[in-house]
């Protein structure tokens, strides 16, 4: 898919598309208990502390002309970036396999009466969608992804409409503090920082388009989380495909699923390729994102997943800390390691951010983990750069 320059719009459309997903929906329903006002506020406060976080590293990689992966070797040099790539790819064909399991369950609710509810056939149907979505060309993937873009914005706003006419049908259960719903909220789009770059290095207007992508994905997925609080509210339920069986959405509701798991899944089936290439150069894009999309669909079969937050964090845990190494050393320190084979300050660096935040998960902080991480790993870097320099 780098054959071309990508557009502006382009851009955008693809992670209006990433934004606009089950997962965040049933992430929202579990906010809940914070009711709709304090809900909403968490939903914002993490979109705007992952967003920004989003938008540096999509930044990087436009800056730079290089891939999510390659950009790493900014930072954490030849082998570094190896590291970080197949961390990527493990927990890539992870989420794939997670995303096409929920969409392909929700498939079946919704299908229910006319085709059953196998879940080997919608797992199946989804993956040869995604593998389809992969082997378009620039131009015939704009052609289709606008298409879908278009009828997934209808369709979810008669989604919305449907959850938000009614009113609250009894008391949200369970107990959540705002530090722990602002901690999902900046978990998802903390997710895509292994992936951002991947669509910004080939970009028109690399500043533009970060900007634009950021704030389409964080406005899209803020939406989609108000959604989920709002099913889980007035209906006093949290299977948003039951909602959309009930209120008689039919064939609007498979396309709602279908292409919404599709056209996020596609972006972690991508880049999964995009990151395996960066360990065998030998091996095409395009295949290996085709493989990983083979991989996660079996492994979607037989291990299926009725649960994706642990996954969330896992990612959260690994890259965020990643992030905040390369942002401090790209725009605060100026510095550059892709020439070097690793640089092991960096790595001990990145494990500290880690392993801190593991630990702020154990123990509960009541600013979530994410932003406390990011901040003493920026100063940690930082303190690291001017104290104990290392040679570009």
């Amino acid at each position: 898919m780098n054959e071309e320059k990508r557009t502006t719009t382009a851009n955008a459309l693809i992670w209006f598309g990433a934004a606009v997903s089950i997962a965040e929906i049933y992430t929202g329903t579990l906010m809940a208990p914070l009711g709709m006002a304090r809900g909403m506020g968490a939903v914002i406060a993490g979109h705007l502390i992952g967003g920004f976080l989003m938008y540096l590293a999509a930044l990087i990689g436009g800056l730079s002309g290089r891939g999510a992966m390659e950009s790493v070797k900014l930072s954490f040099g030849e082998q570094g970036a190896k590291f970080f790539a197949a961390l990527n790819v493990l927990q890539l064909v992870g989420w794939t396999a997670v995303m096409i399991a929920g969409g392909a369950i929700s498939l079946g609710i919704i299908l229910n009466p006319m085709y059953g509810t196998d879940n080997t056939l919608w797992c199946g149907v989804i993956g040869i969608m995604i593998a389809i979505w992969i082997m378009l060309d620039m131009k015939n993937f704009e052609r289709v992804n606008k298409l879908a873009m278009a009828a997934l914005f209808i369709l979810t706003l008669v989604l919305s409409f449907i959850v938000f006419k009614r009113g609250a049908t009894e008391a949200a259960r369970g107990v959540m503090s705002f530090a722990d719903a602002m901690e999902l909220s900046v978990a998802m789009p903390l997710s895509w920082l292994p992936l951002i770059s991947d669509y910004m290095r080939d970009a028109e207007e690399p500043k533009k388009s970060a900007a634009v992508s950021t704030v389409v994905y964080s406005l899209a997925s803020c939406w989609m989380y108000f959604i989920g609080l709002g099913v889980a509210i007035y209906t006093g339920g949290s299977d948003i495909a039951k909602i959309m069986l009930e209120a008689g959405l039919g064939i609007a509701g498979v396309v709602i699923v279908a292409f919404s798991t599709v056209t996020t899944t596609f972006l972690d089936a991508y880049s999964a390729g995009i990151s395996f290439h960066v360990i065998f150069s030998g091996i095409k894009e395009k295949a290996a994102g085709v493989a990983v999309c083979a991989i996660g669909t079996m492994t979607a079969i037989f291990a299926r997943s009725d649960s994706y937050e642990n996954l969330l964090y896992l990612i959260s845990s690994v890259f965020a800390p990643m992030a905040a190494v390369m942002v401090t050393d790209f725009f605060i320190l100026k510095r550059n390691r892709a020439a070097r084979q690793i640089s092991l300050r960096n790595i001990i660096l990145w494990a500290v951010g880690f392993a801190l935040y593991r630990y702020l998960m154990t123990v509960g902080s009541p600013i979530g983990a994410t932003l406390p991480v990011i901040a003493a790993t920026v100063g940690l870097t930082w303190l690291a750069g001017i104290a104990l320099p290392e040679k570009s």
